[in-house]
């Protein structure tokens, strides 16, 4: 059988667990060899389930290809290393997907942002905005040698509406700033910037949080691999060039590409981003 994706590397950053292994399970399902990133290599490890070990199995299920890397994105010769070794080892780097993104584990949902520590701060910029645009810089000039490639920046609700706390609002518009600004210098070489909003999801973190303390409502959230089948579908569009420099919910993905959820669902989907229109490039 055929998958779409099979002349296709990816990096996908932050894939132990949560949206960032669906992605890369979906991506690899499909047929893309898919290099992973994270900080537990083996179950235990963390106090959250998840793994690079369990991810690579998840996807070996399906037939797919994943290469699990461990790597600290607080490190900028670890993360380095990661697209040294894929240059290396495929000469080529079509998708880039930044999803790592670090929430303290000890943060409390209920206390103000003035009653958590600046360290929080911190988290949440370093693996976040700052790993994106580390990830970014490396995938760059691979890509515009190339002359194509997408890099998709996992981000949130968060960046526009009121999420969690005010340092996970600022790092994920940043995300959205960076798929703005970055797009519109890459976009003369053929490379496409998007962000992508979830909705609610049911990762492992998400599951084994109180959802009522959380306020969480999970009746229409979307699996983790609902992301993964939106970023492989804009990885093929033949008019992705188009779209850069944009923000996506995977709902909107999902209803112009005619997908659906691996439940056969469509979820809820994150409100509209709002739409600031087609990057404005020079002559």
């Amino acid at each position: 059988m055929t998958r779409p994706l099979e002349q296709c590397t990816a990096i996908v950053t932050g894939a132990t667990r949560g949206v960032g292994r669906g992605v890369a399970v979906e991506l690899a399902a499909q047929g893309a060899v898919v290099y992973v990133t994270g900080r537990t290599l083996r179950e235990g490890d963390s106090r959250w389930p998840g793994s690079l070990e369990s991810t690579i199995a998840e996807a070996e299920a399906l037939g797919g290809r994943i290469v699990g890397l461990v790597c600290d994105h607080r490190d900028d010769e670890q993360v380095r290393a990661v697209f040294d070794r894929v240059r290396a080892e495929q000469d080529r780097l079509d998708l880039l997907v930044n999803n790592a993104f670090l929430i303290p584990d000890d943060m409390d949902p209920n206390a103000p942002f003035w009653e958590t520590g600046l360290d929080c701060w911190d988290d949440m910029h370093t693996i976040g905005a700052r790993s994106a645009y580390v990830g970014t810089w490396h995938a760059a000039p691979i890509m515009i040698a190339q002359g194509r490639g997408l890099i998709a920046n996992v981000s949130s609700q968060g960046a526009r509406y009121y999420t969690l706390h005010p340092a996970y609002g600022a790092a994920k518009a940043a995300l959205d700033r960076l798929t703005r600004d970055c797009g519109h210098e890459l976009a003369p070489h053929g490379v496409a910037t998007v962000s992508v909003w979830p909705s609610f999801v049911t990762t492992e973190r998400m599951l084994a949080l109180d959802a009522e303390a959380w306020q969480l409502d999970l009746d229409g959230a979307e699996s983790p691999r609902f992301t993964g089948r939106g970023i492989a579908a804009l990885l093929l569009d033949p008019d992705l060039m188009q779209k850069t420099g944009r923000v996506f919910t995977t709902r909107w993905l999902a209803e112009t590409y005619g997908f659906r959820d691996v439940d056969g669902r469509l979820p809820d989907g994150a409100p509209d981003p709002g739409d600031p229109g087609p990057l404005l490039l020079p002559d």
